[in-house]
């Protein structure tokens, strides 16, 4: 190790006054058994590093054959790593020079030991979850309703939040709110998917109560609707169904639901649509508008993201396209919507890509960087700026 006079004479050979430094010098030497290996650097912006101070954790999800992400409570963050030209010191103890005083009157050295090194760190980008794979799970086994007497139960493919945190990659707040948005529940334990046929059978129900009742579809009585569909199916179903299509609130003590109509109309829509390549677009409004309860009026404005009008061909036609059917990577996303169609007016695109956009970026940004624009008739149309394999 060296000593003071060591460090003055090296610094007289560098040509650097004493007096210029601090009083404090840091003497580094290498520990017994160094490795690269031994520890891994993150890069933390302000909101992780409060999140880590706060005790809380941070968990790196991935299957084998997928790119590792890194997730908080409520976030996830793509993990890339980053080189550096300089190498990267573990040095405990050692303190920074705004932590240190030069109350000292004379200079003294300090040997500090390295217990690792770095040539790379791991960045942290935030990313969009990986949701995709959580339909594809709970659609393993969906839920048809209940066991009819004398069958089994079918106990394969059944997952809890925890499998699916294991397995899904994203945090646990957004995969709550996708489980949520794709009308999942939780039954035993499991959370699982309901069955579409199933759903619609739960939502006719309902909205036959509310019809025989000559009920408002503001105002839905819980306990009411409970006590009539009760002996058709499972109380925990029909809840489930006024909590994905309407909205829960109490009015004196009791509680209440405001149906969604336009939730209601889209169910319908889908439910009418599933079966069907091509639709005429005319046919389809009337017979739409007659499956949908009295009182609720159905708009092509409801269908944005689930439907894919064709205003081009004659008679105009309608065909199902659900933005949750297609692939979630945003190169693989374009090229397969210019395979379904050569082009795509700005308002016909924008519910299939708006899901791609990151923090602080719009669907006009991501038309610029992945499609061309031109002029059509008149309106401006968009195509792929690839050639695109058919």
């Amino acid at each position: 190790m060296r000593t003071l006079e060591e460090v003055q004479a090296t610094l007289e050979i560098a040509k650097l006054k004493e007096e210029d430094l601090q009083k404090t010098i840091h003497c580094l030497s290498f520990g017994e058994n160094v490795s690269s290996a031994d520890y891994c650097l993150m890069e933390l912006d302000d909101t992780l590093l409060k999140h880590i101070e706060a005790g809380q954790s941070l968990v790196i999800r991935g299957d084998k054959d997928e790119r590792a992400v890194l997730c908080s409570g409520d976030k996830t963050y793509d993990l890339k790593i980053a080189d550096t030209s300089n190498m990267l010191l573990f040095l405990p103890g050692c303190r920074t020079p705004d932590q240190l005083t030069n109350s000292q009157e004379s200079s003294h050295v300090v040997h500090t030991q390295i217990w690792g090194f770095c040539n790379s760190y791991w960045e942290l980008r935030k990313q969009r979850p990986k949701l995709k794979k959580l339909k594809k799970l709970l659609m393993e086994n969906p839920y048809e309703g209940p066991s009819l007497g004398g069958q089994e139960e079918n106990t394969e493919h059944r997952y809890t939040m925890q499998d699916l945190l294991e397995r899904i990659q994203a945090s646990e707040e957004e995969l709550k709110a996708h489980l949520e948005a794709i009308h999942a529940c939780q039954i035993d334990g499991y959370w699982r998917a309901l069955d579409f046929d199933y759903e619609m059978k739960l939502l006719g129900h309902v909205t036959q109560l509310v019809d025989s009742e000559s009920w408002s579809f503001d105002k839905v009585p819980l306990k009411t609707s409970l006590e009539e569909l009760g002996p058709l199916e499972p109380k925990e179903m029909i809840e489930n169904c006024l909590n994905c299509y309407g909205r829960r609130y109490t009015e004196n003590d009791e509680v209440f639901y405001a149906l969604h109509e336009d939730k209601v109309c889209q169910g319908m829509a889908l439910l009418l649509l599933q079966n069907a390549v091509k639709f005429n677009l005319r046919e389809f409004q009337e017979v739409w508008q007659q499956s949908v309860p009295d009182g609720m009026s159905t708009r092509l404005e409801q269908l944005k993201s689930v439907a894919l009008l064709d205003r081009t061909s004659r008679p105009e036609t309608i065909c199902l396209l659900r933005v949750e059917d297609l692939p979630e990577d945003t190169l693989e996303r374009f090229n397969h919507l210019f395979t379904l169609r050569e082009k795509w007016t700005e308002d016909d695109i924008t519910p299939y890509i708006q899901d791609l956009c990151g923090e602080k970026q719009t669907t006009g940004a991501l038309l610029t960087k992945y499609a061309r624009s031109s002029m059509q008739n008149g309106i401006k149309v968009f195509n792929s700026r690839r050639p695109v394999a058919t």
